[in-house]
Order: structure tokens, then sequence, then C-alpha cells
């Protein structure tokens, strides 16, 4: 294998880029790694039912649309949208190696963020 240098230049030039990084698996036994996609799997379908069935309970029964209602239905639509942004993609990293995008990644964090933020101002959503 033959390198080129550009004239004039005793280095290579950096001419490398990321276009995408590596998540690991989060253990290295097998065991390890179905027990934690179990147990993250279960607390998402568990956040899952929870603030759906309180999202439905309260559009359903008008005796529940007072203030104090409203604030917690913004507050389960906040926590299905902030735990629907991260768990999906996370959980099956668990069982194998996973090749995010660079592009995936801040619009995650974006998404995210957007829902702190709306979860400090009950009244925007």
């Amino acid at each position: 294998m033959q390198v080129h240098w550009p004239k004039g230049s005793s280095t290579m030039p950096n001419s490398s880029s990321v276009s995408e990084f590596l998540l690991l698996a989060f253990a290295d036994t097998w065991e390890l790694q179905l027990l934690h996609f179990a147990l993250f799997l279960g607390i998402y379908l568990a956040a899952l039912l929870g603030n759906g069935l309180i999202l439905t309970a309260i559009a359903c029964d008008h005796r529940l649309h007072t203030p104090m209602y409203f604030f917690l239905f913004n507050l389960a639509l906040l926590d299905l949208g902030s735990i629907s942004t991260t768990l999906p993609k996370a959980i099956p990293a668990f069982l194998q190696v996973e090749y995010f995008s660079l592009t995936q990644a801040p619009a995650e964090l974006c998404l995210l963020l957007l829902h702190r933020e709306m979860s400090h101002r009950p009244g925007c959503v």
C-alpha cells in the first residue's frame, strides 16, 4: 500500500469523518442482556399502560375536566412523550450491538429536551 502525501507536507491530512457511533450491549452475558431487556420492556409497557389509562379516564369522564385533572392530563402526556423518545430505541440495544447515525442522536436529544421544557410549563401542551 502506497501513501500519497500532499506536496510540501510531511504529515497526513486529517480527512476522517464520523457518520455513526456504536452503542455496545449493556452486559456481556446473554442472560443479563435478556434480564435487562425484559426489565426495561416491562417498565416501558407499565408506563404506557398507566399513562394511557390516565389519559383515557380524564378524556372520557366529564367530571374530571377540572384544572387539577387538566394538569394531570398534561403530565401523563409529557411522560408518554419523554419515555417514548428514548426507550423504544434503547431497549433493542440490550440484546445486540446498535449503530446510531449522528443525525438520530441530536434529534432524539432535541425531542427529549422539548418534553423536559414543556414539563416546566404545563400549559404548553
